[in-house]
């Protein structure tokens, strides 16, 4: 596999370093620099874990680990650690079990899928670990998460933290990443204008769509159809990722409004996931794996379609070809820059930009766009990470 020179350079910087923080803007291929290191690592056997924020993205690391690891080891045992169910693949939270996966061959090649929410089931089973790596670390500040990661953090041979947007506090009440002792130091930072300076990565175009004020009586679903449909128009995109203030709006919208209607004229299709409802495609109730394999097959053909979300597709998960965003409510910072991170990836040869739209009227949705804005402008040309700072 050919390796850009930023992610040999992130690589080198683990070899070189046992414990620190790879600060990689979202699309920049972070997750190969874990993959190579790992493929290192297991040629003296032992034991690695892969910690990731949601259930979903443990699946999806799993998949991409797995894809390069078999090409060169026939022996590497995998097991999930965490409450969902993956097909053909041992998975238990029950410590003992931990225990048992892994001193059932001691002398072999293992890796431990998890997430931060289960993280603590491995620490509780006493094994050892010899490679432990943190995707989307600035998850593991978080107050129930920190323990475990603080755990591994000393107890780990080698343990390092992989972020597009790293969390740092001034207060010694609230954990962040700069606290060295437990995170290390920064050993490998990537700066975006360089990504797309070199084209692995695109820059995003912040667009702000002025919309009417709700009249007096109408229908919230009705001014969201309106304000959708007439952003999709002006953005002119094929394939749109929306972010919905929630999984309310998203059933309303389909449910109380014309919205799917008007989106078949204009020649799309439809699909949207929450928590709460699960996966819909053009009305059909779907499992999860089939949303996931539609969403990336749409995004590398000529299909059109809109995909609305409330915060499941903000963070780690990889969508081809998406080329536009639409903000249809406030994030933090971190879920900003998440978010633009899925339209920047690089797609067709006509595609020069990530698109990112916010409608605003009247005054609401102008903090939006300054948050957007703001972001844009300390990654993509000041050149430095989405860094959110806890002050109290």
């Amino acid at each position: 596999m050919q390796l850009r020179p930023h992610q040999e350079q992130a690589i080198q910087s683990m070899l070189d370093n046992d414990k620190g923080q790879v600060i990689v803007p979202t699309g920049g291929g972070k997750t190969i620099c874990m993959i190579m290191d790992a493929v290192k690592q297991l040629e003296t056997y032992g034991t690695i874990v892969v910690v990731a924020p949601r259930i979903l993205l443990a699946e999806q690391l799993s998949h991409e680990f797995m894809e390069i690891i078999d090409e060169k080891y026939n022996d590497v045992d995998v097991m999930h650690v965490h409450s969902g169910k993956i097909k053909g693949v041992f998975s238990s939270t029950n410590p003992f079990q931990i225990q048992q996966f892994v001193e059932q061959n001691l002398g072999g090649r293992r890796i431990i899928f998890t997430t931060y929410h289960s993280l603590h089931r491995i620490e509780e089973s006493g094994v050892n670990v010899d490679t432990i790596y943190f995707d989307e670390a600035h998850n593991s500040v978080q107050k129930n998460f920190y323990p475990a990661t603080d755990y591994f953090s000393f107890n780990a041979d080698r343990c390092y933290f992989f972020t597009a947007t790293p969390k740092h506090s001034r207060t010694p009440a609230k954990v962040g990443m700069n606290w060295t002792e437990v995170y290390g130091g920064v050993i490998c930072q990537v700066p975006a204008p360089k990504l797309v300076k070199q084209g692995y990565i695109l820059p995003p175009k912040v667009k702000v769509y002025r919309s009417r004020i709700l009249k007096k009586d109408e229908l919230v679903a009705d001014r969201d159809n309106e304000q959708m449909i007439g952003a999709i128009d002006n953005l002119d995109k094929d394939k749109v990722l929306i972010c919905a203030k929630s999984t309310r709006q998203i059933v309303s919208l389909i449910s109380q409004t014309d919205f799917v209607q008007q989106l078949a004229i204009r020649g799309y299709s439809y699909m949207f996931i929450t928590a709460k409802t699960g996966a819909m495609i053009d009305g059909e109730k779907v499992d999860r794996e089939t949303f996931f394999n539609t969403l990336n097959e749409w995004g590398r053909n000529g299909k059109k379609f809109v995909v609305l979300h409330h915060s499941i597709l903000s963070e780690g998960i990889n969508v081809n070809g998406l080329e536009a965003v639409l903000f249809m409510r406030s994030m933090d910072y971190i879920g900003i820059s998440q978010t633009i991170g899925r339209v920047i990836r690089k797609g067709n040869a006509d595609k020069v930009f990530g698109l990112v739209c916010v409608p605003v009227y009247s005054n609401v949705g102008i903090t939006t766009a300054r948050k957007v804005e703001a972001v844009v402008d300390t990654i993509f040309n000041k050149g430095q990470a989405a860094t959110t700072v806890i002050t109290r």
